[in-house]
């Protein structure tokens, strides 16, 4: 009996220390830096948002699937950011992470915190990743929760091509997918569905 007892206390800790851990992932997400915008409509599925001009370091790869890409290039990234560039410097991780999955070519990115600049940023040792300054473009965005898969990445992109279609929205350019959780999140994840879309300031 007592070993039941120590059993389900050892089972409760484990529980208390899994959501305590949790949280404070969940805190930590919420407080690291996100992309700036600022959304110009909502619509009942998704919303249409407006991007300023960022910095960011990209990787281009021949990886064909969500997994391949996210496992590759982010290693890529973080090793830039974590040191592997020309200052040694760590640079702080922002959200969300930014990823063209195409057979053609995918691309992986890390939006740069607001307070550097193209110039202020030190050089990667890596030749491979580049760093450049975004255009500014409006965008449509569509929101699903969970652990992403290349299944839903593509029924959602798929999803938010039939409502751009139905709301006679023109979107151009590649559909991306935009990550905000480290893997080791399991609650309150946000993924999105994002493409560039044609749109007059005044709409």
């Amino acid at each position: 009996m007592i070993k039941y007892k120590i059993a389900f206390m050892c089972i409760i800790g484990i529980i208390i220390i899994a959501v305590l851990f949790q949280s404070f992932v969940s805190k930590s997400t919420n407080e690291t830096e996100q992309q700036k915008y600022s959304v110009v409509r909502n619509y009942k599925e998704f919303e249409i948002r407006f991007y300023p001009t960022a910095t960011i370091a990209t990787i281009n790869s021949d990886a064909k699937n969500y997994k391949e890409l996210s496992g590759s290039g982010f290693r890529k990234l973080a090793n830039y950011i974590f040191g592997g560039n020309e200052a040694s410097k760590n640079i702080s991780m922002t959200a969300p992470v930014h990823m063209v999955i195409d057979d053609s070519l995918s691309t992986m990115s890390f939006v740069m915190p607001s307070d550097y600049t193209l110039e202020t940023l030190p050089r990667p040792n890596d030749p491979t990743l580049s760093i450049k300054n975004s255009e500014e473009e409006y965008v449509a965005a569509l929101r699903f929760g969970g652990f992403a898969s290349d299944k839903d990445i593509n029924t959602y992109r798929e999803k938010l091509r039939s409502l751009l279609k139905e709301n006679g929205i023109t979107a151009y350019g590649n559909y991306r997918y935009y990550g905000y959780n480290p893997p080791y999140q399991i609650s309150n994840r946000r993924n999105e569905i994002v493409v560039a879309v044609k749109w007059e300031k005044g709409n």
